[in-house]
């Protein structure tokens, strides 16, 4: 591997010095001459591209010479392709006319922030989702923005794995795929796992932070995210990915698309298989995905399809480690361990997660007239699997079987046994907006209806010893249905240099719980919830280079089906609605060498619902209600050109997250090991007052530096730097309960061939973790606090998630 890092480091520094290097320059105007702003102007069938900046100026720098074809493209014109055969520097300027068919980018045009929408936001391109898709999944490609922690259970980024921003997890970031609701209906999370190689059917991520603005479906109670999967192509094209690497890893995809029939169709397809045995033992992934778009354009409107279809089985490593393995053997997974009858330990191989997925969404747009425009949208997903796990030791009557009297006095009252956690659900409505734009008002009126309609159900398939059973037995069944319906209207209006915004949201939630819960207690609950969400802001240009924005947002959020299961027999625990109230300031920089994006907020909570730093016996983290509490800090991005062929790109965030005057009831155990918890015997409950205590996983600082040297246009080497401070896992703010601060260094290098019978091949190698820093990303507590008597000392049981050390993957593409 060094060897081949040399080499490819070698051939890049070469080419730079053997190789004329020439620029294009001009402008990009509409029919009237005014420059168009934000213009995409790329090297057509490859990644080197800009875009045009306030005088609707580009500059593409460092190509050899040669034959080149441009195309330039801008929402709403035609895309415009160009030859051009470069031996000198030359300027073009292109002036495109209005697009005879509608553009896609209109589905998601009524949830995504504009360029003058106060809010903190990042956008994240195609061309930089590529430049980081060897096989991570989604939360380590968006690990590099601003605010962002990302970990993974199985240590590599691929499986199971998951992001905060702000110190805010999964289940309270709004996440949609077109402007379709992905989060789950019930846990409010996205399971990315579900979803392999999702990236590599992604146009664009934005990002917005905060509340930011009404959108579809879960309330972003710390951020938004949402993804512009694939727009049609004009030309058609074809492309073949194969990545291998470390832990046995090889990921292998095909991309192709029509083009443009007809000038009016398009198809475009993905496959993707994905396999690897994970940094931690028996933590495998064996993935399958696939993406399916036709699209029919006219001048006024389009209708398009789309199927994301993903199939994974994935070994279960939730579990994660206690303190005296990581010091010893960091990759060891207790899932699936066991001692057989004649006392040997033993693994069973199919404790897995094993989950089918399918999205259908259909989108229709129309221009009615000059001014307004309509968008609608009806989506249907099903997903079905289940978890296998084999128990040790379960009593009989935990899952309704006799116990087995064999003669008097013996009696077996528990068995080994092999259960399946199975779910099976719809989800399916419609999204639909009203988008009116004038040059200096835009409105948008929009809303959506969801239903979901889930199963949840455990199966036996095998047991040692049980009674009047037969394989597929079920020991429990429960349903969940959830309605959420949503109204939003929003207003930009400019004004001069000012631009005034405007946002109301309604939100309703009709949620019920009835069944036999996995430990056969009856579920039976029913919740109603009615929101209402403001937000308001404003956005200066002072001038080109110069911006300021402010925003204040509420958002409300009911809380998950967990909450309310753990609540199910104490009324008094029963989890209440949260609200945030966001404040969010803001200043922008740009110049020819440097942009500068610095933003504070403040967010005050009432009723957070914090996580305890405890797991449920399936993974979820335990929430509890508190009354008051806040996170508040600020965020530093910047961009500088150090050198022509050198850019450092970095961002900082410095936050604090407070629980303020938080009491804890500490329920005290003996210290008899049972991972029921109905065996374990309470010593005391203690009230104890924090005070103003830290929030869980809210590290103060958080920094990301990319520095990106391009020898020539396409080819570039990279050296990354994530750095996450310390953080607690629990609420005490205790120094036995803090996971420590970590820095860790990752590099590619990207190099690119164009020979005769092909338009591109790309090679790229990627080192993670180059100087194999042994660090945990996640941890939590298991069962609260227990007491030894012997010692008359209290302890805990901390479980850790050990990340991988130095690993690398190598990926080449072939570009038709």
């Amino acid at each position: 591997m060094q060897k081949l890092l040399l080499l490819i480091l070698i051939s890049s520094l070469g080419l730079t010095t053997v190789s004329s290097q020439f620029r294009i320059h001009g402008k990009v105007l509409n029919t009237l001459n005014e420059p168009l702003v934000g213009a995409t102007v790329a090297i057509h069938g490859s990644t080197i591209g800009t875009v045009t900046d306030d005088q609707g100026s580009y500059k593409i720098k460092n190509l050899k010479s040669g034959q080149y074809e441009l195309a330039i493209s801008y929402l709403g014109y035609e895309t415009q392709l160009k030859s051009i055969r470069l031996s000198a520097d030359a300027q073009i300027d292109f002036i495109l006319q209005t697009s005879s068919i509608m553009s896609e980018e209109v589905i998601i045009s009524s949830i995504k922030a504009g360029n003058t929408t106060p809010v903190a936001k990042t956008n994240i391109t195609k061309e930089e989702l590529n430049r980081q898709n060897t096989a991570d999944d989604i939360p380590l490609l968006l690990s590099m923005t601003p605010s962002v922690v990302s970990s993974t259970e199985s240590g590599i980024g691929i499986g199971y794995s998951s992001m905060r921003v702000r110190g805010t997890d999964a289940t309270r970031i709004n996440v949609t795929v077109n402007g379709v609701p992905l989060n789950d209906a019930e846990s409010q999370g996205v399971f990315w796992v579900n979803m392999p190689d999702f990236s590599s059917s992604v146009d664009e991520v934005q990002i917005q932070r905060g509340v930011g603005t009404s959108t579809n479906g879960a309330a972003a109670f710390g951020a938004s995210i949402n993804f512009n999967t694939s727009s049609y192509h004009t030309k058609p094209y074809a492309e073949i990915t194969s990545t291998a690497g470390s832990f046995n890893t090889f990921k292998n995809s095909v991309n192709m698309s029509t083009g443009l029939l007809n000038d009016k169709f398009s198809f475009d397809f993905r496959y993707s298989d994905l396999q690897t045995d994970g940094y931690v033992d028996y933590a495998f992934s064996d993935h399958k995905s696939l993406y399916m778009s036709g699209s029919m354009h006219l001048k006024n409107s389009f209708l398009k399809a789309n199927i994301i279809h993903g199939d994974q089985k994935t070994g279960i490593s939730w579990w994660g480690i206690d303190d005296a393995t990581l010091a010893t053997d960091r990759t060891y997974n207790p899932a699936g361990q066991y001692t057989d009858e004649d006392g040997n330990e033993r693994y069973y191989k199919d404790q897995t997660d094993n989950y089918i997925q399918t999205h259908y969404q259909l989108f229709y747009s129309q221009n009615l007239n000059s001014h307004w425009l309509l968008n609608t949208a009806l989506h249907y997903t099903k997903g079905e699997g289940y978890y296998e796990q084999y128990k040790e030791n379960e009593k009989l009557t935990d899952y309704n079987w006799s116990q087995i009297i064999r003669q008097p006095g013996d009696t077996i009252k528990t068995t080994d046994l092999i259960r399946q956690k199975w779910l099976s659900n719809d989800f399916y409505g419609f999204t639909s907006s009203f988008n009116y734009s004038t040059e200096e008002l835009q409105m948008n009126f929009g809303g959506g209806w969801n239903k979901y309609d889930g199963d949840h159900y455990g199966e036996v398939i095998w047991a040692r010893y049980s009674t009047k059973s037969e394989k597929g037995d079920e020991w429990y069944r429960n349903k969940g249905i959830k309605k959420d319906y949503n109204i939003y209207a929003k207003i930009n209006y400019q004004l001069g240099k000012l631009n005034i915004f405007g946002d109301v949201q309604y939100r309703g939630i009709d949620y019920t719980l009835n069944g036999t819960d996995d430990d056969v207690d009856i579920l039976d609950q029913h919740h109603t919830y009615d929101f209402f969400n403001p937000k308001a802001g404003v956005y200066y240009s002072m001038n080109k280079q110069n911006q300021f924005y402010a925003s204040y947002a509420v958002a409300n959020r009911e809380p998950a089906r967990a909450d309310f299961k753990n609540a199910q027999d104490d009324a008094s625990a029963m989890p209440q609605s949260e609200r945030l109230h966001d404040l969010e300031l803001g200043y922008h920089f740009q110049s020819t060498k440097m942009a500068a994006h610095i933003n504070f907020y403040y967010m005050r909570y009432k009723d957070q619902l914090i996580p305890t730093g405890e797991k449920s016996n399936v993974g979820y983290s335990i929430m509890t209600n508190v009354e008051s509490s806040y996170r508040t800090g600020i965020e530093i991005d910047l961009g500088i050109k150090v050198l022509p062929k050198l850019r450092w790109d970095g961002n900082a965030t410095f936050s604090k997250s407070i629980i303020q005057d938080f009491v804890e009831t500490a329920t005290t155990h003996n210290n008899e090991w049972s991972d029921k918890i109905e065996n374990w015997t309470v010593v005391r409950d203690t009230i104890i007052d924090h005070g103003n205590s830290d929030i869980a996983f809210s590290p103060s600082f958080i920094a990301n530096s990319t520095f990106t040297y391009e020898p020539f246009q396409g080819n570039s080497i990279r050296l990354i730097t994530k750095h996450v401070g310390e953080q607690y896992f629990d609420n005490t703010s205790s120094q036995d309960r803090k996971l420590d601060a970590y820095t860790i260094f990752n590099a590619s290098i990207t190099q690119n061939f164009s020979p005769k019978w092909i338009n591109k091949i790309q090679l790229q190698l990627s080192i993670n973790n180059l100087l194999d820093k042994k660090y945990v990303s996640n941890a939590y507590i298991w069962g609260g606090t227990f007491y030894n008597f012997e010692t008359n000392e209290e302890y805990t049981y901390n479980y850790y998630y050990p990340q991988a050390g130095r690993h690398a993957f190598l990926r080449v593409k072939f570009i038709f």
